[in-house]
């Protein structure tokens, strides 16, 4: 080998050490979806004098980090998102009673205060003795009249729950701030001149409307004199659950904004560990027969890419864990997806070899292979940086896991083009610039241009004089396709109708029909109960209440034995119809953004043409999605999205062929030749590319949870759709726009370097 190649091979080396150390000695943060807990969303109101702003609701975010670190529970997640809502993720609060009551305490809305008791009342409608009093149910179940505030839950500077040493009930200590401290010596001291067990001698603890406590001042107190020092205790034999519960509401019950539940989620706790083992079982299949078949196909460079592909895993890893992203159930998805994306850079570069070796084999297999290269990096980056725009859009409008799917898919294809451009490329020409391969070429895989071109050049194919023919046939699926989607309906999932999706696990084995008629039976006839894989049954229903949700549990119990909740989603009807029209935003959004990216690479009839053969991919996709009924959610789009990305990648390889072609073309060439010949020419890296992405989504399809499922499923029908929309849907298209609207003749100059040399091309 040359010193520039083992430079790069120490480099590489390098490399992968320091991602090696990064994964070894950092944690992954894992999404909610994969480690179990609760997720709400809460939408924040205006209060009398205080409107809804991203400052106040974040000083009310700040206020319930306080009520949630009281929990007791580790590595909770509070963010505020947009500039109206806040995100609470409770990990390892897995059973309803746990989450229930961690909504019931992050969810106390209204502002503290402190009142003193007048008078005990008969019952709600018992008429104060003045205008400023009014009555309200106590902590004891009995009504109290109370006075007007005296003192402010912002003047409560803390609430513990303590243990007084040598006894056995817990208090709650409570601190103030100096005006809260006087405000209080104050109220005690006037409760103090009443007799004990006089009404009046108790002062009220206010929020939301009730009475959370209603202490009587201790007889040791002076009458005027009061509690004094800023900091009192609240006696009451509590228990440590009480204390802390009261704790909690006193110390956060001041928060500027109310707050509205939205959404919530609860995920069990084996959920995720199954989703783990399966996804990575899927990944690491689908990259074993991958490396196959790039092997068999491309022999020893083949092998090299393998090689290289096997970095891909710890370099993608190596960048979550060191940008502190969070690992979603989709995002895990999308890493064993940029594997196929990996391979295709590598494919992309084989078959440029190829025809450079075969047109010029004397020249050797080292400037073969640094001409493929180079030559392969305008259609590299260009694919790429389509599958980054759709990626970006996912992660700017969707929410939650599909988010964590945008960040992940953007470091999987990072990582991917590191491998095949970088660590691939040292491989590669490190092995064809040994003795023993110059000798034997056909080792190598890059001696001859492979049987399917050879064949297909053979029969001498004219693709685009068929055009015509190809479009009708396209119009005619499209049909069938729209008449799924209008009249058979789209089985449009929680997040984007509302309500609430319940997955179970029963002990014995019940018939799907058995199940609808247990769901049926509890009250809920129009409720959709399917079979799913991370749990037996998902249920489906409009919003409904714990009490209900209770009633179709026990209904199930009752056929299938012992139940288990896996997850439970619930999403109000104006989140599900904002994360729709966010859907609806993203998918032309992207649409818009990929014409805009072509029209500036090619030309802005190569544009239409790519986005008319994306917009056909995916409403094929929509359309045997809704003949098979199956769910249209956040992980459809993200495949949706995400087939936007691998269509548009297959259509940049074969016009960047075309473009090529043309601006080389004599006069008198006619333009749909030359799409003729980059379709033949660009058929074989298709096709291997596909069936190599093709293995990596059968395996998450067959082995993935239900969500993964459909995931790969949706993916796998865009990839094979996407495969042929781009020779005879996209390049017939351009060119009858070529036409009307014909692309200029460019020569584009290229500086001559030395075959040795391998440096990118100027």
């Amino acid at each position: 080998m040359s010193r520039g190649v083992v430079l790069r091979f120490l480099l590489v080396l390098g490399l992968l050490a320091g991602c090696a150390a990064l994964a070894i000695n950092k944690q992954p943060n894992l999404g909610l979806d994969l480690r179990g807990g609760a997720q709400f969303v809460f939408q924040a109101k205006p209060t009398e004098g205080t409107e809804v702003t991203a400052e106040n609701v974040d000083k009310t975010l700040e206020v319930l980090r306080g009520r949630v670190d009281s929990l007791g529970v580790s590595e909770s997640t509070l963010v505020r998102q947009g500039e109206d809502r806040i995100l609470v993720e409770l990990p390892g609060v897995t059973n309803d009673e746990e989450a229930q009551r961690a909504e019931e305490r992050i969810g106390q809305t209204a502002k503290l205060s402190v009142h003193p008791v007048v008078a005990a009342a008969q019952g709600r409608n018992a008429k104060p003795s003045k205008k400023a009093n009014e009555v309200l149910r106590a902590d004891d179940g009995g009504f109290l009249e109370i006075g007007p505030s005296v003192l402010s839950g912002d003047q409560v500077r803390s609430a513990d729950a303590e243990l007084p040493q040598n006894e056995v009930n817990y208090v709650v200590s409570l601190r103030f701030t100096g005006a809260g401290g006087d405000a209080w010596a104050d109220v005690t001291g006037k409760a103090a001149c009443n007799q004990p067990g006089d009404p009046k001698r108790r002062v009220a603890i206010v929020l939301d409307d009730r009475i959370i406590t209603a202490p009587e001042v201790n007889p040791g107190v002076g009458c005027d004199v009061g509690i004094r020092g800023g900091s009192t205790q609240i006696t009451g034999n509590f228990t440590i659950t009480e204390a802390q519960d009261l704790a909690t509401l006193i110390e956060g019950g001041a928060l500027p904004l109310e707050l509205e539940l939205i959404s919530d989620r609860l995920v069990g706790p084996t959920l995720g560990a199954e989703a783990i083992d399966a996804s990575v079982e899927a990944g690491i299949i689908g990259l074993v027969l991958t490396g196959l078949f790039i092997i068999v196909v491309y022999r020893l460079v083949g092998l090299m890419a393998t090689i290289a592909l096997t970095s891909y895993a710890l370099l993608a890893y190596a960048m979550l864990v060191g940008l502190n992203s969070t690992l979603t159930l989709p995002g895990l998805a999308g890493f064993v997806l940029a594997i196929g994306l990996a391979i295709d850079a590598n494919v992309l570069v084989f078959e440029r070899a190829r025809e450079e070796y075969a047109a010029n084999p004397s020249a050797g297999l080292k400037r073969a292979l640094t001409i493929g290269f180079n030559k392969a990096w305008s259609a590299i980056i260009d694919s790429n940086v389509t599958t980054l725009l759709a990626a970006a859009l996912l992660f700017i409008l969707g929410s939650g896991p599909i988010k964590g799917f945008g960040v992940t898919l953007s470091i999987g294809v990072i990582a991917s083009m590191i491998s095949a451009l970088i660590i691939a490329r040292v491989l590669t020409e490190g092995v064809v610039t040994m003795r023993p391969v110059r000798t034997r070429p056909r080792i190598t895989g890059l001696a001859n241009v492979g049987a399917v071109r050879t064949w297909l050049e053979s029969k001498n194919f004219h693709p685009m004089r068929h055009r015509g023919l190809f479009l009708g046939v396209t119009a005619l699926l499209l049909g069938i396709a729209l008449v799924g989607i209008f009249a058979k309906g789209l089985n449009l999932g929680v997040e984007f109708t509302g309500g609430r999706q319940l997955d179970y696990s029963v002990s014995r084995d019940i018939t799907i029909e058995q199940a609808r008629q247990a769901v049926a039976d509890a009250g809920f006839p129009e409720a959709v109960v399917q079979s799913a894989d991370t749990a037996d049954y998902t249920v489906r229903t409009g919003e409904i209440s714990n009490e209900e949700e209770q009633r179709i549990e026990q209904s199930l119990s009752e056929v299938g034995g012992n139940v288990t909740k896996e997850d439970d989603q619930r999403i109000g009807a104006s989140l599900g119809q904002e994360l729709r029209d966010k859907a609806i935003l993203a998918f032309g959004l992207a649409l818009l953004a990929q014409l805009i990216y072509l029209a500036v690479r090619f030309k802005w009839t190569f544009g239409v043409a790519a986005v008319i053969a994306m917009f056909h991919d995916v409403l094929l996709v929509l359309g045997i999605f809704a003949w098979m009924a199956k769910p249209i959610d956040g992980v459809f789009l993200a495949a949706a999205m995400t087939i936007i990305g691998l269509s548009v990648n297959d259509t940049v390889v074969v016009f960047d062929r075309i473009r090529e072609r043309w601006y080389g073309a004599r006069k008198g060439d006619d333009f749909n030749e030359m799409c003729d010949k980059a379709i033949i020419e660009t058929l074989p890296r298709t096709v291997n590319t596909g069936l190599g992405a093709m293995f990596i989504l059968a395996a998450l399809a067959v082995l993935g949870g239900d969500s993964l499922q459909d995931f790969a499923l949706a993916l796998l029908f865009g990839l094979i759709i996407g495969t042929y929309s781009s020779s005879i849907i996209a390049a017939p298209i351009v060119t009858y726009l070529q036409q009307r609207w014909p692309m200029a003749k460019v020569q584009k100059q290229r500086k001559q370097r030395d075959p040795n040399d391998s440096g990118a091309v100027v």
